[in-house]
């Protein structure tokens, strides 16, 4: 197998050539000629940000072990290195051992947002694979996605030959064995997709067919909707299964994580304390798709923290989750942890203000005390019921009294503007919880508090996702969106108090391809063609080579956007099953709109449908029993 070279003249003009050369520490080296099956895992973006994601850590480790498996890295050059390779003919190749993605056996896209989707295309083209899987022929590698943003597959379906539903720890061994065995024998890659049906979590979009109706959908000018989704063939389910990692304590994670040459976005060592949340927020897609809560023990995180601080040499390590202070021994964790690390900082992202104590931001804190985030998402309290955030103003401002008494100084606000139901009322409400916070800190008395106080309001727009409650609402339009900024922006007048926004046609894009179908294709196609490339990052992405595309395309925004949905409209993601049921993502957008609260997973069980599709995780614990 031929290694790619790239001369050092060439690494010498491009920003941050460490992104392109392999050989960190912790990196694996294998023999790949003796390795049967080849993979390049890619990330779709620049080097520093795949590099903080935990799941391909994850991914690329549990690949690894398996002795018939090579499992190399790919991300997406920057575009400096894009114009080199282009105009010297280097192919897109592995960080470990140089290898054309071209050569290897599965290309393999992790999804984490919508705007990498042409960046996708991007890598398939630099790597010389046919860009449509139906193009694709034997020589060429089969194509995987995965990842929560793969939970609506259909707007990829055209590229991708197969994607993997849920969490990739299970089913892969699996996949990678029958392939060895399919590989020995020289099948073709059409017979080998359909041998991996059975294992539950594969999604081939070749072997399904849509259809759509004759007449204009509800709300659209003459976008028909989806009539059906069913598979072509017998052994297609009709229905794909999600895959669940049972128990996280016997499940594989990363100790030996690689460490890069240069600083990534995320520059420490990362612990997985648990996965899922009990938090039933009506916006948040993560929260479902990642069900059940599934906690990893307090003894299972220090023996791993105990190895990856030997394997790695950080300064600093982050306890991660959806909702990290929902973890039952964090408190007890963090101790533990000093103890034995006393120069290790710690960093919790993901806190709930409603959870936090003096003690544990005390623990945090370690003489210095950086700024503290929160999540408020709405200004006012019947919003945040709509949202189902679960969340008290008297809460929040008793928390961040708490943080300011601590000694903290700033205090970043999330918010979201354009939620459903949404008034002007609760867009002023933003303003008013700023201008709350700065009363909160100044009724401390001077010798409790800092010497100055920075309060951030940053709002991004809702987009509706898959799986969430509200998949069915509509999404403000991109002139809806800078009114509301513009309204919000003047009602924000006050030096320790700072404004930041999103960019609103970007979170229209957002939206488009979010809950997009297969027709929604041909707009990734025809961006890529115009150029579009890194779209997620501000300096780089092209407007007006987009609303061209958009143009070109032919997609009405009033279908896939602006329109709420029926009850009964078939969903280009109703073919896949995460567990939590459409019956019950309806009743939660219902009881949204009339302002009904759900309780959370821990105080009671909703219906939500989880029970039903699994065995473990919170569904099951003693808890349940107790009620």
């Amino acid at each position: 197998m031929k290694r790619v070279s790239v001369p050092d003249q060439v690494l010498l003009q491009v920003e941050k050539p460490a992104r392109y050369i392999g050989g960190e520490v912790n990196s694996i080296r294998k023999d790949p000629e003796n390795i049967p099956v080849r993979i390049a895992f890619c990330f779709p973006d620049v080097y520093e940000v795949g590099m903080s994601h935990l799941g391909t850590q994850l991914l690329y480790g549990d690949f690894n072990r398996n002795d018939n498996v090579y499992c190399e890295r790919v991300f997406a050059p920057w575009p400096d290195m894009e114009a080199k390779m282009r105009e010297l003919n280097i192919p897109l190749y592995t960080l470990e051992t140089f290898t054309p993605v071209k050569d290897m056996d599965f290309l393999a896209f992790t999804l984490q947002y919508e705007m990498s989707f042409t960046n996708i295309l991007n890598v398939l083209d630099l790597a010389g694979i046919p860009l449509y899987a139906a193009d694709r022929t034997d020589e060429d590698p089969i194509v995987i996605a995965g990842g929560p943003t793969a939970s609506n597959p259909e707007v990829l379906a055209p590229f991708i030959d197969f994607f993997y539903m849920g969490e990739g720890e299970v089913s892969y061994k699996e996949i990678f064995d029958r392939y060895e065995a399919h590989k020995a024998s020289g099948g073709h890659r059409r017979d080998f997709l359909s041998k991996i049906l059975d294992l539950g979590p594969i999604y081939v979009p070749a072997f399904y067919d849509v259809e759509y109706n004759d007449e204009p959908a509800a709300g659209a000018k003459y976008t028909p909707s989806i009539r059906s989704i069913t598979p072509n063939r017998p052994d297609a389910p009709a229905k794909i299964r999600k895959d669940i990692v049972a128990n996280l304590d016997e499940s594989y994670y990363p100790t030996k994580l690689i460490v890069p040459y240069l600083q990534s976005v995320h520059d420490r060592a990362v612990m997985e304390i648990f996965r899922g949340c009990v938090h039933g927020c009506r916006f948040c897609q993560a929260g479902q798709v990642y069900k059940p809560v599934r906690f990893r023990s307090k003894e299972k995180v220090l023996a791993l923290c105990d190895e990856i601080m030997k394997n790695t040499g950080y300064d600093e390590i982050s306890f991660t989750s959806l909702s990290t202070d929902d973890y039952p021994w964090l408190e007890e964790l963090m101790t533990e942890f000093h103890e034995k690390f006393p120069h290790v900082a710690i960093s919790l992202p993901s806190l709930r203000v409603d959870a936090f104590s003096l003690g544990l931001m005390e623990k945090l804190a370690e003489g210095k005390k950086s700024g503290l985030t929160f999540a408020a998402e709405a200004g006012t309290q019947r919003l945040r019921d709509v949202i189902n955030k679960g969340l008290t103003e008297e809460e929040i401002l008793g928390g961040c009294q708490l943080a300011f008494t601590g000694g903290w100084d700033k205090v970043k606000l999330y918010f979201m503007l354009g939620l459903p139901t949404e008034t002007e009322e609760d867009i002023d409400g933003i303003a008013k919880f700023g201008y709350k916070i700065l009363d909160t800190w100044n009724n401390i008395p001077k010798e409790q508090r800092s010497r100055d106080v920075q309060i951030t309001v940053s709002t991004s727009f809702f987009v509706p996702k898959a799986f969430s409650a509200f998949q069915w609402a509509p999404q403000s339009t991109a002139q809806d969106y800078l009114d509301k900024q513009q309204f919000l922006n003047g009602r924000i007048r006050n030096r320790k108090i700072r404004y930041n926004c999103h960019d609103s046609f970007l979170s229209t894009l957002e939206g488009l391809l979010a809950r997009g179908d297969r027709r929604t294709s041909k707009l990734i196609y025809l961006a890529w063609q115009k150029g579009c490339r890194f779209d997620s990052w501000s300096d780089h992405f092209n407007e007006q080579a987009w609303k061209e595309a958009i143009e070109e395309s032919g997609l009405e925004l009033d279908y896939y956007n602006h329109r709420e949905r029926p009850a009964d409209e078939i969903f280009p993601w109703d073919m896949i099953d995460y567990g939590v049921s459409k019956q019950w993502l309806r009743r939660e957008y219902e009881k949204a709109l009339q302002g009904i609260s759900t309780p959370n997973c821990q105080e009671h069980c909703s219906g939500c449908g989880m029970m039903k599709f699994t065995d473990c995780g919170l569904c099951f614990s003693e808890r349940r029993g107790e009620e």
